[in-house]
């Protein structure tokens, strides 16, 4: 055979071979992914998890307390099937070292009663001093004892009705924050709510309040010296970070310090800053520097100049907590990238308007 036949039967013998055995591609990945990255999973509601923040923020303020007593499953059920973008939220810390959801210290008559079918003993609200009755001086087991189905201020919400809920029913019990990342799970698959709803609860936000107080440490009373993450920080972020939820979670406080705590376990978390106090120019900016994405003020205390300021600096507006329609549409016509309200069924309806 001359050479020329010798090189075109190892050419056919090559193409032969490739067509045989077809190379094994190499998976498509993001161009930042990593094939770890892409192959981790998660637990709980995150199997959606969004990164950034909606167009417009419409917070359920605890729940829809304007609707169903606040900080309860009913009044967390209530907003998301209104179609709430973040369910906010206030945490507490038990005796026995637990993230309580709840508002107050401890646990008011004007808010809570025993419930009758419990065995537990705990101190009765309509009965015991307040001393008694802090979050922190109770167990778990203590809180779950109580039914916190009362309305402490029918003139300012006369439509709140402890009514039961589709999934709910009426528990209107103190939960956990575990407990909540659970039931929102549960209702993103449940079949009594809407594909909508469904798909809503798989992306929502959880805006989580550390209940800190500079002037009282006892009423989380973890030891926090201020500036290391205290327990209660802690715990918090392990639980975000084991449910696979850091890109759906906001920290809030009015305590900066429990921020920037926060902001050293879990940088990527987002932190919001409450105020209800005017910021300087200055202090906005610093805020900034310190870590945290949304400044959250009173909402009296909103100017566009205050808007202006929070935008330069890098902040989302996100005031608290905005009860009244025409407060509301003022609010967005100033250019607020959100709002905390009781009645986020008004919000929804007033930046559809």
């Amino acid at each position: 055979m001359n050479r020329l036949g010798i090189v075109l039967l190892v050419l056919i013998l090559t193409l032969s071979a490739a067509c045989a055995s077809p190379p094994v591609p190499t998976p498509l990945l993001p161009p930042t992914a990593t094939p770890a990255a892409a192959t981790a999973t998660t637990a709980g509601p995150a199997a959606a998890a969004p990164s950034s923040a909606p167009a417009f923020d419409v917070e359920g303020h605890r729940g829809t307390r304007g609707l169903r007593p606040e900080n309860t499953l009913p009044a967390f059920e209530t907003a998301l099937d209104l179609g709430v973008t973040t369910l906010e939220l206030d945490l507490h810390w038990s005796a026995d070292d637990e993230i309580v959801i709840w508002h107050d210290d401890g646990i008011p008559a004007a808010k809570c009663r025993l419930d009758p079918a419990s065995t537990v003993d705990a101190p009765d609200p309509d009965r015991a001093p307040p001393a008694s009755l802090r979050i922190r001086q109770l167990t778990l087991a203590q809180l779950r004892s109580y039914r916190c189905d009362r309305n402490p201020d029918p003139g300012r919400f006369p439509d709140q009705k402890p009514d039961p809920t589709t999934l709910a029913g009426d528990d209107y019990g103190l939960h956990t924050l575990a407990e909540l990342f659970d039931f929102v799970a549960a209702y993103a698959d449940s079949p009594h709510k809407s594909e909508a709803q469904r798909a809503n609860a798989r992306r929502v936000f959880f805006n989580i309040e550390t209940k800190r107080k500079p002037n009282d440490p006892t009423a989380i009373g973890d030891g926090f010296d201020g500036v290391q993450p205290g327990p209660f920080e802690q715990a918090i972020v392990a639980l975000v970070s084991a449910r696979g939820l850091t890109g759906r979670v906001i920290v809030q406080s009015f305590d900066f310090r429990s921020l920037w705590a926060v902001a050293q376990l879990a940088p990527t978390l987002r932190l919001a800053a409450l105020t209800s106090r005017p910021l300087a120019p200055a202090a906005v900016v610093d805020l900034a520097a310190r870590g945290a994405s949304i400044l959250s003020p009173r909402s009296t205390l909103v100017t566009p100049a205050l808007i202006e300021q929070a935008h330069a600096a890098g902040l989302l507006v996100i005031p608290w907590t905005v009860d009244d329609p025409q407060a509301m549409r003022r609010l967005i016509e100033m250019g607020v990238d959100g709002l905390i309200s009781d009645r986020p069924d008004w919000v929804l309806a007033a930046i559809t308007d």
